[in-house]
């Protein structure tokens, strides 16, 4: 989808980090990327989410408990990483942090494949 937008984006590859895709802009700005993906439909752990700041972006991926079905389309959400914090979960009894998809299909339905937002 990054490409199909015009940019010019790179994986980042290593284990722990908090950035996967570094975009640049046409203007010569710089986005970062951070993905997360569940097969299922519940929640995606969010406790290891370091940066928050207007050129950082989450991306949420869900496959709708199919993932083996190529067939099917992932819901996809794209969330500036400055709003995470209003719409994440604490479990008070673990410490679980996360982001649950009814949540995002409730609250943040605005975020559903707003893709336009990198480009903003």
């Amino acid at each position: 989808m990054l490409n199909r937008l015009g940019f010019d984006a790179t994986l980042t590859l290593g284990n722990k980090k908090s950035v996967d895709i570094v975009v640049v802009k046409d203007s010569g700005d710089v986005l970062t990327i951070d993905v997360k993906g569940i097969a299922g439909t519940t929640l995606w752990p969010t406790d290891n989410v370091k940066k928050s700041d207007k050129n950082h972006f989450l991306i949420f991926v869900s496959f709708l408990g199919k993932i083996n079905d190529y067939t099917i389309q992932p819901e996809i959400y794209v969330l500036p990483s400055t709003l995470l914090e209003s719409l994440v979960y604490r479990n008070p009894n673990q410490t679980r942090v996360g982001l649950r998809v009814g949540r995002m299909r409730k609250d943040g339905r605005k975020f559903k494949d707003a893709w336009h937002l990198l480009k903003d």
